[in-house]
């Protein structure tokens, strides 16, 4: 049985989706520049345009995409880039009912693509870096069964997060993505600390290898802080994502993916398409994680079973490589007949 169908006790609010993300929701400035440019160097833009992105909205849209139900908590400014989010949202099947509107400007994003699919994003506003969690969101976040949280997430706000699945008397399963370089996250993310909290407590953690870097000092040292959260985890007897092991994928673009599942690490790789834009692909990723491994849970039995492991990461890889053959982030964010129809393709 599903929590949401469990009965809330004597709060009257109505259940929240079982799926919550936490992140931006923005309108993307789309330049598609002849080369990124080097410092000092300079490049042509023969295209400008925008699109519908930001982290927490992509992986939203892309569990709704797959059939999920999912709700996003974010905060817009009071301005035309807020507007368009909203409708924008409103549009699809996620549900938009905490997204706040504050009066800074809207946070958005230049982005600049090269002919290969390869980007560089620049961001700016200032409304989800004032996000806050009213009472009401507290209550959702406890009461939902995932929550997905970004490392562009405000510190207050993920260290808010942490406290509320700490103190659920039926905690959600947590999953929290590491993106970007410190540098880039200072004073508008996740600080380093509260990183090392959410490492421990996520039932699911991903990486790239640039915030790898950035905050573990590489792959293999991310590698073996992972495994020791991990363990510690599995020692406690926490409930994780499955049997007491949480799970946590490190990602190298192109070069695959390296798995850690129930103390055991395995290298997948990636699949090749002919890249159009690679932006949004990693959401698409996490998404295709998220629908596999979590959000089923007390829907069937996980078990770590490598064949079932290397399945989901083949979904989700799926999913992002779709994603790749389409601009921008999320139109070509797949259904789950298209996956199902792309790794069938690959299978024959």
């Amino acid at each position: 049985m599903s929590r949401n169908a469990r009965g809330g006790g004597p709060s009257s609010r109505p259940d929240p989706p079982p799926i919550l993300a936490v992140g931006a929701a923005v309108i993307d400035e789309w330049y598609a520049v002849s080369n990124l440019p080097e410092a000092d160097g300079g490049a042509f833009a023969h295209e400008v345009t925008t699109a519908f992105g930001g982290v927490g909205a992509n992986v939203a849209v892309a569990l709704d995409r797959l059939g999920r139900e999912v709700g996003l908590v974010s905060r817009v400014g009071d301005d035309e880039y807020g507007r368009r989010a909203r409708e924008h949202l409103a549009e699809t099947g996620v549900d938009g009912s905490h997204v706040a509107v504050g009066d800074d400007p809207s946070t958005r994003s230049l982005i600049l693509s090269d002919p290969d699919g390869e980007r560089a994003i620049v961001t700016t506003g200032e409304s989800f870096r004032h996000l806050t969690l009213d009472e009401s969101i507290r209550e959702a976040l406890a009461a939902t069964e995932t929550v997905f949280l970004t490392g562009y997430t405000p510190d207050a706000v993920s260290r808010a997060v942490l406290d509320v699945v700490a103190s659920a008397p039926d905690p959600p399963a947590l999953v929290f993505d590491l993106s970007g370089p410190v540098e880039e996250l200072i004073g508008r993310g996740t600080e380093p600390t509260t990183i090392h909290r959410l490492l421990y407590a996520a039932d699911l953690f991903v990486v790239g290898d640039v915030a790898a870097g950035a905050y573990f000092g590489g792959p293999d040292a991310a590698l073996d802080r992972i495994a020791a959260a991990h363990r510690t985890r599995a020692d406690e007897g926490s409930d994780g994502a499955a049997d007491g092991w949480p799970r946590a994928v490190l990602t190298h673009g192109a070069d695959g993916m390296t798995v850690v599942a129930a103390g055991d690490t395995a290298s997948l790789d990636a699949f090749t398409v002919d890249v159009v834009d690679s932006t949004g692909a990693g959401d698409a990723f996490v998404a295709g994680l998220i629908d596999q491994w979590i959000a089923p849970r007390g829907e069937s039995d996980l078990k770590d079973d490598p064949a079932a492991v290397d399945d989901g990461v083949r979904f989700a890889a799926a999913a992002a490589a779709i994603n790749c053959e389409f601009r921008f982030a999320q139109p070509g964010l797949p259904d789950r007949e298209a996956v199902e129809a792309f790794l069938a393709e690959r299978r024959g």
